[in-house]
């Protein structure tokens, strides 16, 4: 598959990825970018461009999660990341924005709406483009993931009616994190209630 890199082929850009994450990591990676790959294809989106712009997402979505805590921090302040407060009372959070910065300034990547993306795999946010959508909901549901109640119904439904799955991967996400007790970031929330409005759920 062909990325969206104006400095690196795919292989080179697995192999830089290789160095950065840990194996789970990168399975997961290429899980996402796969399972994106195939969401583009069953919603009538196939040419070779759309498909290598969700490869591309995908598979560099998580590029910022196994930073350790000093190099996130040195990026932080060189890329000048501007951080919610959330975000630095959850840094688990920071990942998606930061993967997004590093996914232009590492890995060459211009798109930007696979750098939109990249940016919000984790929390989605309203009115998401489909590649945005596409890349919140692979994130959740690749083979890769330890199986939940809920992913027999939940992956075929994203063939069938994504709005409908994100809207459903949203509850199940804020009902995670208040099971918790964690806080929800904010565009979570608006992500739901927009999704819901959208799709007529209860």
């Amino acid at each position: 598959m062909r990325v969206c890199s104006d400095k690196y082929t795919d292989r080179e850009i697995r192999e830089k990825l290789r160095k950065k994450l840990d194996t789970g990591r990168y399975e997961h990676s290429l899980g996402v970018a796969y399972t994106a790959c195939s969401l583009f294809m069953a919603h009538g989106h196939g040419e070779i461009s759309d498909l290598s712009r969700a490869y591309t997402a995908g598979i560099l979505h998580d590029c910022a999660k196994c930073l350790t805590d000093e190099e996130r921090d040195k990026y932080i302040r060189k890329y000048q990341v501007e951080l919610s407060d959330t975000e630095q009372m959850q840094p688990f959070l920071i990942h998606a924005k930061l993967g997004a910065v590093l996914a232009k300034e590492k890995y060459g990547v211009t798109d930007p709406e696979i750098l939109s993306a990249i940016r919000w795999h984790t929390t989605g946010c309203a009115g998401m483009s489909f590649l945005e959508a596409v890349i919140f909901s692979a994130d959740y549901i690749e083979p890769n993931r330890k199986m939940l109640p809920m992913y027999p119904a939940l992956r075929p439904l994203l063939f069938s009616d994504l709005d409908r799955a994100v809207c459903d991967i949203l509850r199940y996400t804020i009902a995670h994190l208040e099971e918790k007790g964690q806080l929800i970031e904010e565009h979570t929330l608006e992500a739901y209630e927009y999704y819901k409005k959208l799709t007529g759920a209860d």
